[in-house]
């Protein structure tokens, strides 16, 4: 056990029908922020749901603050805090009887803080669920989910949907709490500009295989965009894995330095850290090309 880790999964497997999660390992150091980032349907909410414990697992280990998340589940879902991307609550229900139901559950609420967040987000809670729109319902959830000051707070796709200006003002409502709170978050997105603007970590999950789980400073360190004034020479795209039109994705520069330095010579290249979108799709051809390889 670790105790620096806020979150570790173990070796976590899911199978279904026509999809399944293979040993999935992560881990989030307390007090940060992890992006967790892949298209849809890649496997991050059944990953969510397996750390919350709302559906079984076949194998593995799950550990909330290193308490196991099945064996002390009471206990680490005190400890958890969980916004979706659905706001799934009685629609006909005023927002203020939703509070006192959910304040109920646990030991840890604090009143106060829940009416400082409920006046700094310019909610109503006299308003029925229904009428709240897609904005308001996240911060209204978020405040019912940090009320309890959690020490993790996992977030599922809770920007999907929402327009850029609201979307930022989550983002930064988001930021402003966890540098005031000192909670962890989990936050599951397939909008990488969310990603950037937030996450210390980030994992990408694709077909229910993690490809890459690393430092968001690392990976845009490691992974570059190279573009060339002209077209790619045909002897270098053999070396690459992505490409599109006249750029190219790599994660080992001096290698294809030292492979291609003819093709290189006079050649108009310029290497800058490359997006997040593309080092995803990067992976995803990597991962295909290595399934080929072994199928």
């Amino acid at each position: 056990m670790d105790n620096r880790l806020i979150l570790h999964i173990r070796d976590l497997n899911k199978k279904y029908d026509k999809f399944a999660l293979k040993d999935i390992n992560i881990e989030l150091p307390t007090g940060s922020i992890m992006g967790f980032i892949g298209p849809n349907g890649a496997g991050k909410s059944t990953t969510i749901k397996s750390i919350l414990n709302i559906i079984p697992f076949d194998s593995g280990r799950i550990l909330i603050n290193g308490m196991d998340n099945i064996k002390d589940e009471i206990k680490t879902k005190q400890i958890i805090g969980y916004v979706g991307e659905q706001l799934n609550l009685y629609n006909e229900v005023s927002a203020y009887k939703i509070y006192k139901f959910v304040k109920k559950y646990y030991p840890e609420w604090d009143d106060s803080f829940f009416h400082q967040l409920v006046n700094k987000f310019g909610l109503d809670l006299n308003k029925r669920i229904k009428e709240l729109s897609k904005g308001t319902g996240v911060k209204f959830a978020l405040s019912l989910a940090l009320s309890h000051h959690p020490e993790l707070l996992v977030l599922d796709e809770p920007t999907s949907g929402l327009d850029p200006v609201v979307r930022n003002e989550v983002l930064d409502i988001l930021l402003g709490i966890v540098n005031t709170e000192g909670c962890s978050v989990f936050f599951s997105s397939h909008i990488t500009e969310d990603i950037v603007k937030v996450a210390d970590y980030v994992t990408y999950i694709n077909d229910g295989t993690i490809l890459l789980s690393d430092s968001k400073k690392n990976i845009l360190e490691n992974y570059k965009s190279l573009e060339f004034a002209d077209d790619i020479p045909e002897s270098v795209k053999r070396h690459l894995k992505f490409y599109r039109n006249n750029t190219a994705i790599i994660n080992n520069l001096d290698e294809l330095l030292a492979c291609c330095s003819k093709e290189f010579n006079g050649s108009k290249v310029v290497s800058r850290a490359a997006a997040l979108d593309d080092i995803l799709l990067f992976l995803i051809e990597e991962d295909a090309a290595h399934a080929e390889l072994n199928s």
